[in-house]
């Protein structure tokens, strides 16, 4: 088979992914009594009617993207990094905490935030060591440790909004004492969006794409992914890349759970990750480790869940109904792959 010809069956064969995820959301909606092409109409137009709107799918895709180039790093190296919600948290309480310990202090407001997204970025970093040492030196399966990690990120959070972080006189689930906007990110005029975080969504996607296509690193850690003790015997040292790749994942889990302090929420609140690490897992399974694939498809992603705002208000549709079209999604794409593949193996 001709190598163009290959290319347009594999585009063929990923439309038809597509279709039927349309096709299945369809039939769900029909079911529930709403309408088709209103539903999807408004999460189109809820997603890219206005600046403002559009703003908000950069806000989305910001932190979706960070989170998706560093699982497509543990993805390589054949792991599956679920604690990647609770490396997104660790990495909201080091920025919130650093803040938090140099607010009253004479150091400049653009020192604080670059040290803080830092110090994000090393609480990534540490909780995905963890989960990384349970799996290489406790033969802890890597995605039950990480579920694990995101239970405790998750409870350690709640105890610092509610013990020694809480607001002064109040305990409530709207997380702690918002910080001055001298602390924040700066934004567009008028819009949430932050074109410091964009630039950094950019410039991870950049790093990895070079990093997983153009380095000895990246090459090796793929050789631990397809095959770890072929790549033992030709001398990779497969523990030390398998920690590696976690180590790299979290630094950018950390990162994103920064830019949510300091560029979203600016202050430390329940559910910081806002899901963006489970989200990005589904995004890395369909991009297949493409990182240039993965900033579109996150955004595409970012743009449904924006516009699904509109479904509530509309349609009384709850927004996560959005949520049931990303995951088929991957679903159909990965079956529709899965006979791909067993023709190709047939043909030959």
């Amino acid at each position: 088979m001709s190598k163009s010809r290959k290319i347009l069956l594999d585009i063929g064969f990923q439309l038809l992914g597509v279709l039927l995820a349309v096709l299945f959301t369809t039939l769900i909606l029909l079911f529930t009594g709403a309408p088709p092409l209103q539903t999807y109409k408004l999460i189109i137009t809820g997603a890219f009617s206005s600046l403002n709107s559009i703003s908000n799918d950069f806000v989305v895709w910001v932190p979706l993207i960070l989170a998706t180039v560093g699982l497509l790093v543990t993805f390589s190296a054949g792991l599956w990094n679920i604690g990647i919600e609770g490396q997104i948290t660790l990495g909201a309480i080091f920025t919130t905490g650093l803040i938090r310990m140099l607010l009253d202090t004479s150091v400049p407001p653009l020192l604080i935030i670059f040290l803080s997204i830092l110090a994000g970025m090393l609480g990534g970093a540490i909780w995905a060591t963890l989960a990384g040492a349970l799996k290489t030196f406790g033969g802890v399966n890597e995605i039950f440790g990480g579920l694990g990690l995101n239970f405790v990120a998750t409870a350690f959070t709640l105890w610092l909004i509610f013990g020694p972080w809480q607001r002064p006189g109040v305990g409530s689930m709207s997380g702690t004492e918002p910080f001055p906007e001298s602390l924040w990110l700066p934004q567009l005029p008028g819009l949430r969006m932050s074109l410091w975080s964009l630039l950094l969504g950019i410039l991870a996607v950049v790093i990895i794409y070079m990093m997983l296509r153009s380095t000895y690193f990246g090459l090796k850690l793929k050789a631990v992914g397809k095959n770890i003790r072929a790549a033992f015997l030709l001398g990779v040292p497969t523990w030390q890349y398998m920690m590696l790749s976690f180590i790299v994942c979290g630094l950018f889990a950390g990162l994103a759970g920064a830019i949510q302090v300091v560029a979203v929420y600016h202050r430390l609140i329940p559910s910081i990750s806002s899901g963006y690490g489970f989200l990005g897992l589904l995004v890395a399974m369909l991009v297949n480790y493409q990182a240039i694939w993965a900033a579109f498809i996150a955004f595409f992603y970012a743009a449904l869940n924006i516009g699904a705002i509109q479904l509530p208000i509309v349609l009384k549709l709850d927004s996560t109904l959005s949520g049931i079209l990303q995951g088929m999604l991957v679903l159909f794409v990965l079956i529709v792959d899965g006979v791909r593949q067993r023709l190709l193996k047939k043909r030959v």
